[in-house]
Order: structure tokens, then C-alpha cells, then sequence
């Protein structure tokens, strides 16, 4: 799959924490693909599972399109726990950099997640928000595969990844994977 399909795919970007500024590759992507969608939260500096999870879920629900998802930060606990919900749109996700759920006392909401489609979870050697060991272990707890993206700290605007070229590449992965996958046979019943 090349990069000029992605007009014909539905794609929900989940930012984190604070949102996605302008130079984040969230924001970025938005620019280069406008039809691409994002998920917008009531109060960025709240970072509330529920509350998060809930809003990937109105997002969700406001197409029966397959859609696939590029979360980043605490973007990425919001959807996982959206997963345990009946989404059957939900054909892949992209899970970049996701913040640790220890960090915000949620290790146990999240612990037995499994994400119900094509997942890969993306972490990075210096990302002071989780570890890279730890995220490959949230990454086989939820069921995705996990990509160590190197000395990229947290994948975000700080990291000067400018479009995030390998995202790209990763996230038409995900969908060439999304397109193979039988998502109404995997939906929650």
C-alpha cells in the first residue's frame, strides 16, 4: 500500500496530554491527509480514562466506515480501553509512544486489555514517559506488535521527526493488515 491510497481509508488520530501542537506528527499528518479525523477532548490537561475512552468511542460510532486509529501518549490508554467496548469498526491501531499506566494509577484498569483488531505498539529506547522494556510488555498484554523506534524520546514534536515518514509507513502496514483482517468476525458480542 502506498501513501496515495490513504485518502480512501478513515484514520481517527487520538492525541495525547496537552493535544498535538502544530509541529507534532499528529498535526503534521492532518496537514499532509486532511480528510484524516481527530479526536477532540473536552480538557487536554485532564487526562481522565473514562472521559477519553468515552470521546474515541462517540468517534468511533459516528461512522460504520472500517476506521484505523494513530494514538499517541495517553491517547493510547484512552483507546485500549475503548477496545473492551463493542467497536466493530475498529480495524487497526496505531499506538505511538503511549504513556505508562502506572504513571497515572491505571495499570489495573488496563492490565487484562486486549485490543481486538491489528495493533502495533510503538516505543522508543529514551522515552521518559515508559520505558521501552515496559512497553513491550503493555505491547504483548494488549496483543499488538511492538516497534522499537530507537533514541526517538517520547515520538512527539520534541523529537524533530518532522511528517514521521516511518509512522507513515507503519500505519499503511497497519491497514494493508486491517484490509486482510475480518473485523466483524473479532467484534465483541
Amino acid at each position: 500500500m502506498t501513501v496515495l491510497q490513504f485518502p480512501e481509508r478513515r484514520v481517527l488520530l487520538v492525541p495525547g496530554l496537552n493535544g498535538s501542537g502544530p509541529a507534532h506528527w499528529q498535526s503534521r499528518w492532518q496537514q499532509l491527509f486532511p480528510h484524516f479525523e481527530r479526536v477532540e477532548q473536552a480538557d487536554w490537561s485532564v487526562p481522565d480514562l473514562e472521559t477519553w475512552a468515552a470521546r474515541v468511542g462517540e468517534e468511533l460510532a459516528r461512522s460504520s466506515r472500517p476506521t484505523w486509529i494513530a494514538a499517541h501518549s495517553f491517547g493510547c490508554l484512552a483507546v485500549v480501553r475503548q477496545a473492551r467496548f463493542q467497536s466493530p469498526n475498529l480495524a487497526g491501531a496505531l499506538l505511538v509512544a503511549p504513556a505508562d499506566p502506572h504513571k497515572f494509577g491505571l495499570a489495573d484498569a488496563l492490565r487484562h486489555a486486549r485490543m481486538p483488531c491489528p495493533a502495533i505498539l510503538v516505543g522508543s529506547l529514551n522515552d521518559p514517559w515508559m520505558a521501552s522494556a515496559d512497553a513491550a510488555v503493555w505491547a504483548r498484554r494488549w496483543g499488538c506488535a511492538f516497534v522499537n523506534a530507537g533514541r526517538a524520546g517520547h515520538i512527539n514534536a520534541d523529537s524533530g521527526l518532522g511528517d514521521w515518514a516511518d509512522g507513515l509507513e507503519l500505519l499503511s502496514c497497519l491497514i494493508d493488515a486491517g484490509d486482510a483482517f475480518d473485523f466483524r468476525r473479532h467484534a465483541a458480542v
